[in-house]
């Protein structure tokens, strides 16, 4: 019975139906009151997957429609949005002109313009608004929401989508994933990765997401590889609002979000605001979160300019679920358990625990406030100015502060390791302790961005842009607690280490049409990055460091219109990415690692009729000096990446939409890929000799770089209002090292969803929102993330495999009431 459902949904995931109509509506878009053509501006068939783009004449096409009425929706920037009727009621085509009217006011998108790349730029990419958000968010994090685009895969800690939660696209971790909030940057300066549980519920507070997948374009903050998520918070709403958004679910999950906002006073201010609270004991034993968020803003709407103030905060505590489960746990393979309590020489009470554990909840921790507590706050100040038709500037200050420990517990440490003396009581020396630590980082981000955008009304957009970021972190410990007290004082630091960066950017970028159907893309950064931290020297002493990068990174694209309904591009991108934190502080001059640089070359095909769109992207991207774990041991002791000469990642993409009955939609999106390093050297550590054994390897698969993600959205709606949508990912096998072998490897899993969306409006409540998703309908037992390391001792090479289940069939339920 379950595999007939399996099957069941497969044929769902790969049925196709295209449809084509006949006619075509044509003409210009033009100012209301100057009568000068508007090129670039946007015109959509509502209800359909056929959209046009105005030329540098201002004129547009869209084609393929049959006998019937039609709203397009025309829309450009420093105009109001225009709805207009049109019915084709005879058998030739309709000659319309559009004609946008100057809006009294500037509008919120000229804040994020400078990152964002338009239908002309060759580059793949994929767009999230506000409305698609909602239908899905019920309080998982950011990543959970974003899991059904082309190339992406996500995984929790927990399980169940709610604490720490990543994302990787074609790949490639979140390290390598350029995030930006209203073009300010968001990954961490020193590890660059992106901790959504520091922004819970930021979903609620978002209108849009750009996802441009590959180097993409030049942007703030750190270097792309995977792709850039560009986020746009809230855009101006003229009619003030209430809204409140409540969610329960399986693991004693909760979600309540307090949404409201002013609207327009005197055609000049709004204010909106954000409060939320979730919570949950997750699907991983102890895996529980507390997170609390709001969002605040304050903007000036002038008819030249707009000034917005932004605030917005997360508190975040979480049990920690961070080191997976032993694949004997896993397996319940009460011998292997056995021996790996024996191997890790695991107290009684930790052997218990591993024991008598469910396989696929087990948290190893115990110790009752083994938590990460963490707060962050952001503030921003945007200040856009329209200098006349053709001029647009930008410039945006902003803080954010972090300061947040995670508390842990430890056994028989060394009072040496603490800076300590040994307890001395009468002739006996105690040398270790049991204790309670807290790990603290104290750290400050600042600095602007800014950008200069010029608009030729007839075939050029050019902007200047760029960023000056400073980062100063403070890294420490204290001990909190002792079983033996030592000459240790409360609160007294064992470690303190001060670090500083500062990121700077420009970039120029153009658009170019060549003819009315051919454009030219173009695109120049120039990156200074200059660290300075606590690191050992080549001598091994731990000393203050700075080290000074520059990259270049050029991009070229060419787009092409075949037709009304289909355009081809070609893009080479260069990026280029400095080392991490770890990187740089765990090792010495001589053995750090060399900057990553990567060359990307797509080629795309984009198509759309009435009932249907489609797009296949092809990439390769090349890698030099790209870092990897290979198990090496460096000079001081630590198990660093190390740059590997060659390597690669190619594949294709493809995405389609279609409009199968007037209530049937289905989305599909296809990723097949090969992703190699050419010749890779592993290390495994010999405790039976002081040298380290080399296993050398070519053409092995990189780690968790799945040749197959496919994802599928099957939307029905029975009546008006009420929606219900089968949602389906795939993701073959992935490596959880670069060995490519099945010994240490994530198996396949294909996961189906049900969620159902019901809304109704009332006299007295503009709108009442259902939600219910019932998420891995079949309880597919799988796991998303891992790792692994191995040993030789005794002659026998052991192999240590952790996994991080994911949970089985769950729900969550919703409402949503607006005012």
């Amino acid at each position: 019975m379950f595999q007939s459902k399996k099957n069941l949904a497969t044929l769902l995931l790969l049925f196709p139906l295209l449809a084509f109509a006949q006619f075509s509506i044509k003409g210009k878009v033009s100012n209301k009151n100057s009568k000068e053509s508007i090129a670039g501006a946007i015109i959509q068939i509502n209800n359909t997957y056929i959209a046009a783009q105005s030329k540098s004449d201002g004129t547009y096409e869209v084609i393929n429609l049959k006998k019937d009425t039609y709203v397009i929706r025309t829309s450009m920037i420093g105009f109001i949005t225009k709805n207009d009727t049109i019915k084709i009621k005879e058998n030739k085509d309709v000659n319309y002109t559009i004609e946008l009217e100057e809006s009294t006011v500037l509008m919120d998108e000229i804040i994020v313009v400078a990152t964002r790349i338009d239908e002309r730029s060759a580059f793949a990419n994929s767009s999230i608004n506000k409305s698609q958000i909602e239908e899905q968010n019920l309080g998982q994090d950011l990543p959970i929401l974003l899991n059904q685009l082309p190339s992406v895969v996500t995984t929790s800690d927990a399980g169940a989508g709610i604490g720490y939660t990543g994302i990787r696209m074609r790949g490639i971790d979140a390290t390598r994933i350029n995030v930006t909030i209203n073009g300010v940057p968001v990954n961490d300066a020193e590890s660059q990765g992106t901790y959504w549980v520091d922004l819970p519920d930021i979903a609620s507070s978002i209108d849009n997401i750009q996802v441009q997948r590959g180097v993409g374009t030049s942007t703030n903050g750190a270097g792309a590889f995977g792709g850039s998520l560009n986020i746009q918070t809230t855009k101006l709403n003229p009619k003030g609002y209430g809204e409140y958004n409540t969610s329960y679910g399986s693991f004693n999950t909760w979600k309540n979000t307090v949404n409201a906002g002013s609207g327009l006073i005197n055609e000049k201010f709004t204010f909106d605001a954000r409060l939320s609270k979730i919570s949950s004991d997750g699907f991983i034993d102890r895996a529980s979160s507390d997170l609390k968020s709001y969002y605040l803003a304050a903007t000036y709407y002038g008819k030249k300019s707009i000034i917005k103030f932004i605030t917005f905060s997360g508190l975040e505590e979480t049990y920690q679920s961070w080191n997976g489960i032993p694949e004997s746990r896993l397996k319940g393979d009460v011998n292997a358990m056995n021996d790996y309590i024996i191997r890790n020489g695991l107290s009684p009470s930790d052997a218990l625990n591993l024991l008598n554990s469910n396989s696929r909840t087990y948290n190893q921790f115990t110790y009752q406030n083994q938590v990460d507590h963490y707060k962050q706050d952001y503030y921003q100040l945007h200040f856009s100015r329209e200098i006349n038709r053709n001029w647009d500037a930008n410039i945006a200050f902003h803080f954010t502060k972090g300061k947040g420990y995670y508390e842990e517990y430890q056994s028989s440490q060394a009072y040496s390791n603490y800076g300590l003396a040994n307890l001395i009581i009468g002739t006996d020396t105690i040398s270790t302790t049991d204790l309670v630590r807290r790990k603290w980082l104290d750290n400050n981000f600042y600095g602007t961005t800014f950008s200069l955008t010029y608009r030729s009304n007839k075939k050029l957009i050019a902007t200047v842009g760029g960023a000056w970021n400073k980062y100063d972190g403070l890294h420490y410990g204290e001990i909190i607690w002792s079983q033996y007290a030592s000459n240790s004082t409360l609160h007294k630091n064992y470690y303190n280490d001060t670090a500083s960066k500062i990121d700077f950017n420009m970039f120029a970028k153009v658009v170019y049409s060549v003819t009315k159907k051919f454009s030219f893309y173009g695109d120049l950064q120039y990156r200074l990055v200059n660290y300075s931290f606590l690191g050992y020297d080549d001598s091994l002493k731990n000393v203050q460091q700075t080290v000074s990068l520059g990259f270049i990174n050029p991009k070229i694209g060419l787009h092409y219109e075949l037709n009304n309904y289909a355009s081809i591009y070609l893009s080479y991108s260069v990026g280029n990415k400095e080392p991490s934190r770890n990187d740089f502080t765990q090792s010495t001059p001589a053995s750090r690692p060399k900057a990553e640089k990567l060359n990307d070359l797509e080629l795309g095909y984009r198509h759309h009729v009435k009932k249907a769109e489609w797009a296949v992207n092809l990439y390769y991207m090349e890698y030099r000096n790209q870092l990897v774990l290979t198990g090496e041991v460096n000079n001081v002791g630590a198990y660093n990446r190390a740059n590997v000469d060659n390597s690669y990642r190619a594949g294709i993409e493809a995405e389609v939409g279609i409009k199968i009955l007037k209530n049937l939609t289905w989305k599909a999106n296809l990723t097949l890929s090969k992703n190699k390093i050419l010749n890779f050297e592993e290390f495994v550590d010999n405790y039976d000799s002081t040298a380290q054994r080399v296993n050398f390897y070519s053409e092995t698969d990189i780690a968790f770089s799945p040749n197959v993600i496919a994802g599928s959205t099957i939307t029905y709606e029975f009546i008006k209002n009420l929606k219900l949508s089968f949602v389906s990912k795939y993701v073959s096998k992935q490596y959880l090292d670069n060995t490519t072998n099945n010994s240490r490897k994530l198996d396949a899993f294909f996961t189906n969803d049900i969620r159902i969306n019901y809304t109704l409006k009332t006299k007295h409540i503009r709108e009442i929102a259902f939600t219910l998703a019932i998420n891995n309908i079949f309880s597919e037992q799988y796991e998303s993330n891992g790792y692994t390391f191995g040993y030789i001792s005794g002659g026998i090479h052991t192999v240590e495999n952790f996994y991080y289940p994911q949970a089985g069939m769950n729900f969550m339920g919703g409402l949503s009431l607006k005012f």
